[in-house]
């Protein structure tokens, strides 16, 4: 299992990447530096990565997910609604490919503000 860890600030979290071209494409790019943006309670982020949506692209998501948008090519990370969210779902904009799980819980990044700076790399097992 590769693990990364994603450093926002105060807030680390931890994920395990999932055996899928995303993935592969992204331990690629491993280590790298964004500015995140939040959209309700997910934040997202560039990734220097260009990857086509998989064949299970969705955008109904699970608190963990580790979500790429193919056309935005950006990491998302969603851990409650979002504005495009129906119901209890955690719907995102648009469909991604899932590429990794949280191993920590994901409702720390609620006090992670847009403008933070985040640093992929990779992590200890």
């Amino acid at each position: 299992m590769t693990l990364l860890a994603l450093h926002f600030d105060e807030v680390t979290i931890r994920i395990a990447l999932r055996r899928t071209p995303t993935a592969h494409a992204l331990l690629k790019a491993v280590p790298f530096e964004s500015t995140i943006q939040t959209r309700g309670a997910q934040v997202l982020f560039d990734c220097p990565i260009r990857v086509t949506p998989e064949d299970k692209a969705t955008n109904i998501v699970q608190p963990g997910d580790i979500a790429f948008w193919s056309d935005g090519s950006c990491l998302a990370i969603a851990f409650g609604k979002t504005p495009t969210s129906q119901g209890n779902e955690i719907r995102l904009s648009y469909p991604c490919n899932i590429c990794g799980d949280a191993l920590d819980e994901v409702t720390q990044l609620k006090s992670v503000k847009a403008g933070t700076r985040v640093r992929v790399e990779f992590a200890e097992g």
